[in-house]
């Protein structure tokens, strides 16, 4: 497979300018500095997003982001985190980092807060497992217009791949890498000074349909941070196809072949939190019977012996 570099196509900030003419929206509290966009300030309650106006037909692209998340807040004391889109809807509040949940189309979270560890009514296997994830996490989700982006479980029972990367108050610049080619999405990140790229994560069988809008939201709740975007670049890639890869069925849809390797990983790492919580309960209970017989037969045995010597 070939690559070829084409021209910057999308270049936030000053090169298009947000004017009547900009092929870009500001939505909520999104603001234009001389240096980034900056979806929200570090002020609670919080939403802000920017939007393409000019929709997407290019098969094979990369985006590169450069952004930004800081804060006065302490570790874990600070959120949401930032949000980049490409999908059908554009322009619309709402619950998943400042926009609608039940989208379609790419979703790719950099999730600054564990919701999870707040939410004590949940399941305690839930907690067991899901709380051993590190924050900031990246994760990826992909929406068909009924999936529904499960916030109190950080995304985890729709994410398709994901990793944690050390992106906020970073005293270096922190980068994300969005690659997608015959249908395999990766998305890597570099976010520790070194000018390299380190994976994050790879989904083949991806299937994502043209014309859908690229974007980038944030939102603050309690806790806030200040979220900017300093630059997107989206690429052409040119790719060498097969007649037969030419010929593929056009995407009206969303969606991931063979959708049960995910679930199952899902399902598998859901009965290892499971297996773990009863383990550990079973074993708790077990020593528990083990030291009330132990106290029974310990009495009746200096009861016996006291006997022995009247």
């Amino acid at each position: 497979m070939t690559i070829f570099w084409a021209v910057v196509l999308l270049h936030v900030i000053l090169c298009l300018g947000f004017s009547s003419s900009s092929q870009w929206d500001l939505m909520g509290t999104a603001m234009v500095t001389p240096d980034y966009v900056r979806l929200t300030p570090d002020l609670q309650s919080r939403q802000g997003a920017v939007w393409s106006r000019v929709p997407c037909y290019l098969r094979d692209w990369e985006l590169k982001v450069h952004f930004k998340i800081s804060g006065q807040g302490k570790k874990n004391f600070n959120g949401d985190g930032l949000a980049l889109w490409l999908t059908k809807e554009r322009m619309q509040n709402g619950p998943v980092f400042g926009n609608m949940n039940q989208f379609t189309g790419l979703g790719i979270f950099v999730d600054t807060y564990p919701n999870i560890d707040k939410n004590r009514h949940l399941e305690s296997f839930d907690l067991l497992y899901f709380s051993q994830r590190a924050f900031p996490y990246i994760s990826v989700m992909l929406g068909n217009g009924t999936l529904t982006y499960d916030h109190d479980r950080d995304g985890r029972t729709t994410e398709l791949g994901g990793c944690t990367a050390i992106a906020r108050n970073s005293i270096y610049d922190t980068f994300l890498l969005i690659r997608y080619v015959k249908n395999r999405l990766t998305v890597m990140t570099d976010v520790e000074g070194k000018q390299e790229w380190k994976d994050c994560a790879d989904i083949t069988g991806l299937r994502l349909p043209l014309g859908y809008f690229f974007g980038a939201s944030s939102a603050t709740g309690d806790l806030s941070d200040n979220h900017d975007i300093i630059s997107m670049k989206l690429y052409q890639l040119s790719v060498e196809r097969t007649t037969e890869e030419e010929e593929q069925e056009e995407v009206l849809l969303p969606r991931v072949d063979n959708m049960d390797q995910f679930q199952g990983k899902v399902e598998d790492e859901g009965t290892s939190g499971v297996h773990l919580f009863f383990t550990f309960l079973f074993s708790v209970l077990g020593l528990g019977v083990l030291a009330v017989v132990g106290l029974i037969v310990y009495g009746r045995w200096k009861e016996n012996r006291r006997k022995r010597f009247y």
